[in-house]
């Protein structure tokens, strides 16, 4: 494509050198048409040259054949634009200043004292003017699609490192609970087998092997607080952080109730606990009610909550703005690190319109 899109410059370049030649030659009627056409024919194969590299040299060097070949003045013309089009605003208005100055010079000693000459000037000087003009306005142009790509690409990378950074914080975020929780769990193994290992009526072996369990689980507490623990920074250290079930959704919804929002909550659940999966339903809560108060505050929201089956499913739903702008900021990064969490749980995440036109945000969490 880029090929095809060359061809075809270098075919219009060589149509406009022969059409503005032909129209000098056919003002000038040249004393040898022949030689005065194999000079234009040069100074267009020196134009497709100029394209590519050397331009200033190549154009200022097609401006001199002017003096004796009227057919070169077209290919000259053309480089004149070049130059504008390739180059800064100083090296044009030297090469055109170059050109005009020439033209001018030549139809001057050729022409004074004609009626026509005031005439040839000007439009000499008008074409320049519209020579350089062009080629300024199409090097702005491509500056301006190239910035426009520059920022694209910004965009584009910018978009790409909120979501690692915000599939980073979910993954730091899950490991945190996981830390919370299986060191709660692990504490409660030492704590049962160091009881069993003081328990005077249990045998001697079973007193050895508690003793065993009792030292594992401390070793594998460390472990994993020595492994999470550069996950977290010096102010979140918290191991006696409870972490949300499925019994604090209602206490999440009526804060949000209170904060404006109206929320219609249909819960179908017939476990309030349901362990790790309640409490990847209360983010995707979270989540979905902050959405609803950036996008549409103040709309109603309705909330299904179904299961454990075979797991538990989240549905919320809320209209969105005829405008489908946000009322508040932000970069969207929050349903990037639920699917995250979604994916490494093995649970679905779904989100979009509606044939209704609400927004719909649908989550199922495989049962624990």
């Amino acid at each position: 494509m880029r090929e095809w899109r060359r061809a075809r410059i270098d075919v219009g370049l060589v149509g406009l050198s022969a059409l503005l030649g032909l129209f000098f030659v056919a003002d000038s009627r040249p004393a040898y048409p022949i030689a005065d056409l194999a000079v234009g024919v040069l100074a267009v194969v020196g134009l497709l040259l100029s394209r590519r590299r050397w331009t200033v040299p190549i154009v200022i060097g097609l401006i001199f054949p002017m003096v004796v070949s009227a057919t070169s003045m077209g290919p000259a013309a053309v480089g004149l634009a070049l130059v504008a089009r390739y180059r800064s605003w100083p090296t044009t208005l030297t090469v055109a200043g170059l050109h005009a100055t020439l033209v001018v010079g030549a139809f001057t000693l050729v022409a004074r004292d004609e009626p026509e000459y005031w005439t040839a000037v000007i439009a000499v000087l008008a074409l320049d003017t519209a020579l350089v003009a062009s080629g300024k306005l199409v090097r702005s142009h491509r500056l301006l699609v190239q910035s426009w790509q520059a920022r694209a690409r910004e965009a584009e990378e910018g978009q790409r490192l909120r979501v690692e950074e915000a599939r980073h914080s979910e993954r730091e975020r899950i490991a945190r609970e996981m830390h919370d929780v299986l060191a709660h769990r692990i504490s409660l193994l030492a704590v049962h087998a160091g009881a069993l290992e003081v328990r005077r009526t249990a045998p001697e072996d079973e007193r050895r092997a508690a003793g065993v369990i009792r030292e594992s689980a401390y070793a594998a507490l460390e472990d994993l607080r020595e492994v999470i623990g550069m996950l977290r920074s010096d102010d979140t250290i918290d191991d006696d952080r409870p972490q949300p079930t499925l019994a604090d959704v209602p206490a999440l919804i009526e804060q949000s109730r209170q904060a404006g929002t109206p929320i219609v909550l249909d819960d179908r659940c017939r476990d309030v606990d349901a362990g790790p999966a309640g409490r990847h339903v209360y983010r995707v809560v979270q989540e979905g009610l902050t959405n609803a108060r950036k996008h549409a505050p103040n709309a109603p929201v309705r909330i299904v909550l179904t299961g454990p089956s075979d797991g538990l499913t989240v549905e919320i739903t809320n209209p969105v703005p005829p405008n489908g702008r946000a009322w508040l900021p932000g970069a969207g990064s929050g349903l990037v690190g639920l699917g995250e969490r979604m994916q490494l749980v093995g649970g679905r995440l779904e989100h979009g319109r509606t044939d209704a036109g609400d927004f719909r945000l649908y989550a199922w969490v495989p049962a624990s």
